[in-house]
């Protein structure tokens, strides 16, 4: 069912001064700001399928493939930090006519919203994190490069098709469907090696919590109650780091926008209404 749903958003690519950036995109709306959805290490544009149709009428949504997902340029530094990813955001907006928008961002893609938030603030009307990867840039040597070291070995020994067969199942609660499983691993199947590598070294390198504190926009957090992932005790922190209250979803793993994709899209659609309340004429009040 999601491959018939994803044909209505094809995957685009556009030259940006970044290199080539893969997405998809729903909604033409001129009324209402923009949303721009990031996913995680283990995926891709296509799984917020759901979002873009559910979004589709009310207004312009965009999901990128990050450097290195499909046929998106990777970054050009061997072991890259969250700005390397934010500045490939910042170019691919530029050529899409995005001056300004709602970000959401899922696990990586958290980090890498909360980056392109701290340096080009003026550009984002609101950030939502949603199971929120914290990074461990903030950690010792040794355990940055333990994480960075261990990630690699599994990719290097299972490849996408056997992190997709050994690791997907993480990424849902036990009250996932089949059909919502089995897009996981299918989004999960497809990544690029080359560009899981540089993404694992963002993740070593990445500071959540300190771009945070940089950006005094409009924030709000979110997690599965049944998140193994990152958990709530864990999104708990990267909430209070951001001074807001965490908001847990029930009955929802990792990947809850796949598996409870009203929930999510629900979620998403409120927090982007209170932002446009407070709007006129694409303006704070």
């Amino acid at each position: 069912m999601n491959i018939e749903t994803l044909a209505r958003f094809p995957d685009m690519k556009i030259d940006t001064a970044h290199g080539i950036t893969g997405y998809r995109e729903a909604g033409v709306s001129q009324r209402t700001l923009p949303v721009v959805l990031l996913h995680g290490i283990g995926s891709g544009a296509a799984s917020w399928v759901r979002q873009l149709e559910a979004l589709d009428a009310k207004r312009r949504v965009l999901a990128w493939d990050a450097p290195g997902y499909g046929a998106s340029t990777r970054v050009s530094s061997g072991s890259p930090d969250a700005s390397d990813y934010a500045r490939a955001l910042s170019a691919w907006l530029d050529v899409v006519d995005v001056d300004r928008c709602v970000l959401v961002g899922h696990s990586l893609g958290a980090i890498i919203g909360g980056s392109f938030a701290a340096n080009a603030p003026e550009r984002v009307a609101g950030l939502l994190l949603i199971s929120p990867a914290a990074g461990y840039g903030a950690a010792s040597k040794e355990l940055r490069e333990s994480k960075r070291d261990a990630r690699l070995k599994m990719l290097d020994e299972l490849g996408p098709q056997g992190l997709a067969s050994e690791r997907s199942a993480n990424m849902v609660s036990q009250y996932a469907d089949e059909a919502a499983r089995e897009w996981v691993r299918w989004n999960m199947a497809r990544i690029v090696p080359e560009g899981y590598a540089q993404a694992t070294h963002l993740l070593a390198n990445a500071d959540l919590e300190a771009d945070l504190a940089r950006f005094h926009g409009r924030i709000a957090v979110a997690v599965g109650a049944d998140d193994a992932i990152t958990p709530p005790a864990a999104c708990e922190r990267i909430a209070q780091a951001a001074h807001v209250s965490l908001q847990v979803m029930p009955r929802a793993g990792h990947a809850g926008y796949v598996e409870s994709p009203a929930a999510y899209t629900a979620l998403i659609d409120s927090f982007c209404q209170g932002i446009d309340c407070h709007m006129k004429d694409g303006v704070p009040q």
